[in-house]
């Protein structure tokens, strides 16, 4: 593993630079688009179809292919380059939308058919995803990756914290059809901005984005043993090992307790369902700050920085189970959201920098995959703990997470980091 950074940087100076200017929009219009986008196909399903199971088959037909073919989408990037991935992966997503778009204003489409291509955006966001990730050390110099990280991410907290309100309002007021269309262009958007990119890394690189960083491994080593090495390499580098299984467990530990938890809490101790509304608000405002700030203020030692963001995350879930007031729930959950927001771009910022770049777009599928793959499994432990009420629910979640923290503290590559 190397101990330097690596990352390659453009010589002009970063925030001023309009290829990274491009970079931020095209991703963070990519994020907006992705919080919209959920919203709008949750209700075009229910308008399709009686409530209950048909809406969460859609949603699993989306999510399923994206974590299926998250690992292979790494060592696509790593094959590929990240530029070349980016670029289609945002022109697919544009393609299907259109497609989708053409079916809801000419026809009455059928849900299998929303359903099969809500697969191949989740197809495309497989391949996407840790292509964006893995694009921004080859364009932004390793001293800024934690400001560009934050000001993504944090695109992507405020689309979350505004997302819904935005694609519901607009539904109502001009209907799915034009709703679409705006989602439609702002994706056309994201994907002329990030398309720019190529010829920048060209530019900068000469030949290495066409040979593709994967040809550092040898031309000859196949799609499995590509996807074996990456898998190897995270095993066996104890900072990465570390930091994979602390975004597992935090997920796991959270995103169920929060959602499925947090609407019975709402129901039985903040005066009703809706005051969950605010309560996940408060989560996505602590997110966007806590991205800004680790951004803005990058941590000099960053491993007790990450010690510290699992544990704030841990006593929010705990303090969850005491809590009796909507104003105080929403304040312990966006203890968790500022904890979860400054550990994510301190972690992926670490990763970028440290990981050689041949292995980066797999290790950074792996980030994502964590952060995805394991969210069903939170939703049955909160229902397996449920029926021994909210208080035991967030007390296990959470002690769980302050154990977790313990155990970062005790790793020495990760308390090292710096």
């Amino acid at each position: 593993m190397t101990t330097e950074p690596t990352a390659r940087s453009l010589p002009r100076e970063p925030l001023g630079d309009p290829h990274l200017i491009r970079l931020v929009v095209g991703q963070g219009l990519a994020a907006v688009v992705d919080a919209l986008f959920v919203i709008w196909l949750t209700l075009f399903v229910l308008e399709l179809s009686e409530p209950g199971i048909t809406t969460g088959l859609v949603l699993v037909a989306v999510a399923l292919p994206r974590a299926v073919l998250l690992l292979p989408g790494g060592v696509l990037v790593d094959r590929l380059g990240p530029t070349r991935v980016v670029a289609g992966g945002s022109w697919l997503r544009v393609a299907v939308l259109l497609a989708l778009g053409a079916l809801v204003t000419f026809t009455s489409p059928a849900v299998t058919t929303v359903a099969l291509l809500g697969g191949l955006l989740g197809a495309a966001d497989a391949a996407y995803f840790p292509a964006a990730l893995a694009l921004l050390p080859a364009i932004v110099p390793t001293e800024k990756l934690s400001r560009v990280n934050a000001l993504v991410q944090g695109a992507e907290s405020g689309g979350d914290l505004v997302g819904p309100a935005v694609a519901a309002g607009a539904i109502a007021a001009v209907g799915f059809d034009a709703t679409l269309g705006g989602i439609v262009a702002m994706a056309a958007l994201a994907a002329v901005a990030l398309s720019t990119l190529i010829r920048v890394i060209r530019r900068g690189e000469g030949a290495g984005d066409d040979a593709g960083p994967d040809a550092a491994e040898g031309e000859q080593l196949s799609f499995a043993r590509a996807l074996g090495a990456g898998l190897g390499y995270a095993w066996h580098e104890p900072l990465v090992r570390g930091m994979l299984a602390a975004i597992a467990l935090i997920n796991i530990a959270v995103v169920g307790p929060v959602l499925v938890g947090g609407a019975v809490l709402a129901d039985q101790r903040l005066g009703g369902a809706g005051s969950l509304g605010v309560v996940l608000s408060g989560f996505g405002a602590g997110s966007l700050a806590g991205s800004l700030t680790a951004g803005w203020r990058p941590p000099a030692r960053r491993g007790w920085i990450v010690v510290g963001g699992v544990a704030a995350i841990g006593a929010g879930m705990t303090g969850l189970a005491t809590v009796t007031h909507v104003v105080a729930a929403t304040a312990v959950v966006s203890l968790v959201g500022l904890g979860s927001g400054f550990l994510g771009v301190v972690i992926v910022s670490t990763l970028q920098e440290r990981v050689p770049e041949q292995l980066l777009g797999r290790v950074l599928s792996l980030v994502v995959l964590a952060t995805v793959a394991f969210e069903p499994f939170s939703y049955v432990i909160a229902g397996v703990l449920l029926p021994y009420g909210t208080t035991t629910l967030f007390l296990v979640s959470g002690s769980a997470v302050l154990a977790c923290a313990g155990l970062v503290a005790t790793s020495p590559a990760i308390r090292s980091l710096r």
